[in-house]
């Protein structure tokens, strides 16, 4: 048998989470890059990553990386990492597709003694009891017998150039004792922050579900806050600083939650806590709190349009930012989209500018066209909706180029002071 060392890795999926991963270890060992999407492979030959997330100068350094959409280079593989993508449906239920497809993909590829390490976000059980039950049909061979698993969930934070994944604690688990410390060992070698071995998969999977539920949670306590602070007529943020100076209050901000993580992690645990005949009340208390926040801001944004007498049926409105967080190209599960959905409710269809999203991308992924320039038209609102540091860097100035004399500003990230006069949550 191989020693861990010596093993080739294949990475499943090279988006925010697989790419990084699959160039820390290129930088020490062979690894396979794979991913179904031709334009994703060419442009990585090109070392361009549209994600952001690696430099070209970093896939440059991955000198024992390459890159495929062909599965027959899989095929000298001895460890598999799956970081395909674990999307929401419509009903807010768990897809599992891509992952059911990369397992069933893998398992005529598997030999004897290989290992599937599994990074997607599940609910607790999801590995063995689906993503193994399709490793064995397509493999005909025998789980922790002829092949293994383990689970190690992602922890990426898209648009953080500091959290890294080299100084990300790993949380990594095998199906086996003696697995779960290979798993361990192979994540040590490039984890500078250090590995914690979970007692079992289901304990690591759990662990990555209540990370970002917890988080939403907070998020969604304080959103209430606003929702309730406003009709008392008191500055949530004003509320914020003011509790802050507590030594253990702590510091989370109203605003939209979207994202692949903390907008889509709760309904993964909540959907298994329910098949087992349990419905979680906080958890979708604060799913509901944190989807309503669109529709809170567009209501206050044309109620005070109307106190100021600005005819919402003639009314221009911009929305900056696109994506779901700032500074960075992401626009999976972007709750700017419920903005733009509840404009147009009221008849107004808002531009959108977004200094971070490629024109073509945001058509073919949500159907926005997004403004080539910023200071093209003048508006009777603006909406800043993402933090990025190009709008955060805008003066007085910058803004009044934007804007008729009678306008209303909605500054859902908190940029500006309160001096500046915009509306707030």
């Amino acid at each position: 048998m191989l020693k861990s060392s010596e093993k080739i890795i294949g990475v499943i999926g090279l988006g925010y989470v697989g790419l990084p991963l699959a160039v820390e270890f290129g930088k020490k060992r062979s690894v396979i890059g794979f991913d179904i999407n031709v334009d994703r492979i060419n442009e990585l030959h090109k070392s361009i990553d549209r994600t952001l997330e690696v430099s070209t100068k970093e896939l440059k350094e991955a000198k024992n990386l390459t890159f495929s959409n062909n599965t027959n280079d899989l095929k000298t593989c001895e460890i598999y990492i799956v970081t395909v993508p674990t999307p929401i449906d419509s009903g807010c239920k768990p897809d599992l597709e891509p992952l059911i497809k990369a397992s069933e993909m893998l398992g005529p590829l598997l030999k004897q003694d290989d290992i599937i390490i599994y990074e997607s976000t599940v609910f607790p059980g999801a590995t063995e009891e689906i993503c193994v039950k399709h490793l064995e049909k397509k493999s005909n061979l025998k789980f922790n017998v002829d092949f293994f698993v383990g689970y190690s969930p992602e922890r990426i934070n898209p648009g953080d150039k500091t959290h890294r994944l080299p100084f990300i604690k790993k949380i990594t688990s095998g199906s086996t004792p003696a697995i779960a410390t290979e798993v361990d060992a192979l994540y040590a070698d490039i984890i500078q922050a250090g590995t914690y071995m979970a007692e079992s998969i289901k304990v690591a999977e759990a662990a990555k579900v209540i990370e970002n539920t917890q988080r939403d949670l907070n998020i969604a306590l304080i959103n209430e806050l606003a929702f309730i602070f406003d009709k008392m007529e008191i500055d949530t943020q004003q509320v914020l600083d003011a509790a802050g100076t507590k030594w253990n209050f702590l510091n989370f901000q109203p605003g939209l939650v979207g994202g692949h993580c903390i907008g889509v992690d709760p309904y993964y645990l909540t959907f298994k806590a329910q098949s087992l005949g349990y419905t979680p009340e906080i958890i979708l208390a604060g799913r509901r709190i944190n989807n309503s926040v669109g529709e809170f801001v567009i209501q206050k944004l044309l109620k005070e349009m109307i106190a100021k007498k600005i005819a919402i049926s003639k009314a221009r409105v911009l929305i900056l930012g696109l994506t779901f967080k700032e500074n960075c190209p992401d626009l999976r599960n972007t709750k700017v989209i419920d903005l733009i959905d509840e404009l147009k409710s009221a008849h107004i269809s808002p531009d959108v500018y977004d200094p971070w999203v490629e024109k073509e991308v945001a058509m073919n992924e949500l159907s926005i066209d997004v403004k080539d320039s910023l200071y093209s038209s003048k508006y009777d609102a603006v909406i800043f909706a993402v933090g990025h540091d190009q709008f955060r860097s805008m003066t007085k100035n910058d803004i009044s180029k934007l804007v008729h004399l009678n306008h209303v500003i909605f500054d859902i990230k908190s940029i500006f002071p309160r001096s500046f006069g915009a509306l707030r949550l």
